[in-house]
C-alpha cells in the first residue's frame, strides 16, 4: 500500500466576528465603571472584538494625572441570549499615555551627592568592587603594606572596583575631556604640575590629587592628563619697564680736525703712527 498522507484536513483559524449585541451595550459598559465619579469617564472611543460574543469597550479617562489613559470594560453574553454581562473593568494606558518611569532597585537609583548628613548606605556583602583584605588585591604596591596579622581593613578595592573607579574619574569632570581641561594650554597637564600629588598603588600611574589652593580641582582626584590654567609652570612674564633716554655726555656731531706735530727724532721715520682711539 502506498502512502496516503494525512487523512484529516487541518481546521482553518477563523477570526472572531464582532457581536452586535455586545457592541451595542455601550451604556451597560459605562455603568460598570464604579471606581470613580461618572464625570471621570469620558467619551466612548471604540469597541474591540476579543472573541466570540466577547467585546471590550474603551472610554476616555478624565482623571487628573492620567492623560492618555483609557477605561476598558469587557462584556459578553451566552449563546441565544440578549442579556450582556460584565467580565472585567480596568484602567489601561493608551499609546500617548503619561507613564511613570520604570522601577529600578535603590542601588541603581542613587547618584553622586544623594548621600546627606546622617544617611547610611549599606554595602552588600558580595559587592564585586570589594575583596577581603586577607586576599591578594592584584596591586603590588598595596600588598607590600597590607598584610598585617590581625590589623588592616576587612575589605579593600578589588580589580573590578579599581577599574570602575578609574573609568568613572577619567570620564568625569576631572578627566582630560572636562571643559576646563580642554580650554587649558596643551602643556598645562596635571602630571607635570608641581601641585600634583600622585595616588598610592597602581592608580598612581594615571591619577593624583590636586594641591593647588587656587585651582578649581583643589583637594580632588584628577587624571594625569587633566589640566587647568593654574599649572605650576604657568609663569607670569615680567613686563619691560620703559626707561627715559639718557642725555648725551658728549657731542660727536661735529669733529674738529687737529694736526699733531712730532719733534724731530722722537720716533723712527719708518714706524707707523700710533692710534689715538678716535677718528
Amino acid at each position: 500500500m502506498g502512502n496516503n498522507g494525512y487523512v484529516t484536513r487541518p481546521a482553518s483559524a477563523r477570526a472572531p466576528r464582532l457581536d452586535q449585541v455586545c457592541a451595542a451595550a455601550v451604556e451597560v459598559a459605562r455603568a460598570a465603571i464604579t471606581e470613580v465619579d461618572p464625570a471621570d469617564v469620558g467619551e466612548h472611543l471604540q469597541a474591540v472584538v476579543e472573541g466570540d460574543r466577547l467585546v471590550t469597550h474603551y472610554f476616555e479617562c478624565q482623571l487628573a494625572g492620567y492623560r492618555g489613559w483609557r477605561w476598558a470594560v469587557t462584556v459578553t453574553r451566552v449563546p441565544r441570549s440578549r442579556k450582556v454581562t460584565i467580565c472585567e473593568t480596568v484602567l489601561l494606558p493608551g499609546a500617548d499615555a503619561l507613564l511613570a518611569p520604570g522601577w529600578l532597585p535603590w542601588q541603581e537609583r542613587l547618584k553622586p551627592g544623594d548621600l546627606g548628613p546622617g544617611d547610611l548606605l549599606p554595602t552588600p556583602a558580595d559587592d564585586e568592587r570589594l575583596a577581603p583584605g586577607y586576599l591578594l588585591s592584584d596591586d603590588p604596591a598595596v600588598e607590600e603594606t597590607a598584610w598585617e596579622l590581625g590589623l588592616g581593613r576587612p575589605r579593600v578595592l578589588s580589580r573590578e572596583g579599581r577599574t570602575e573607579a578609574a573609568q568613572r574619574w577619567y570620564d568625569g569632570d576631572h578627566g582630560p575631556e572636562a571643559p576646563i581641561s580642554v580650554a587649558a594650554p596643551a602643556a598645562a597637564r596635571c602630571g607635570t604640575c608641581g601641585f600634583y600629588l600622585p595616588l598610592a598603588g597602581a592608580l598612581r600611574q594615571a591619577f593624583g590629587a590636586c594641591g593647588n589652593f587656587y585651582a578649581p580641582d583643589d583637594g580632588r582626584v584628577v587624571s594625569a592628563d587633566h589640566g587647568c590654567g593654574a599649572h605650576s609652570e604657568t609663569l607670569a612674564e615680567t613686563a619691560e619697564t620703559p626707561t627715559d633716554e639718557l642725555p648725551a655726555v658728549y657731542d660727536d656731531s661735529a669733529v674738529e680736525t687737529m694736526s699733531v706735530s712730532r719733534a724731530p727724532g722722537s720716533v723712527e721715520a719708518a714706524e707707523p703712527a700710533e692710534p689715538y682711539g678716535h677718528p
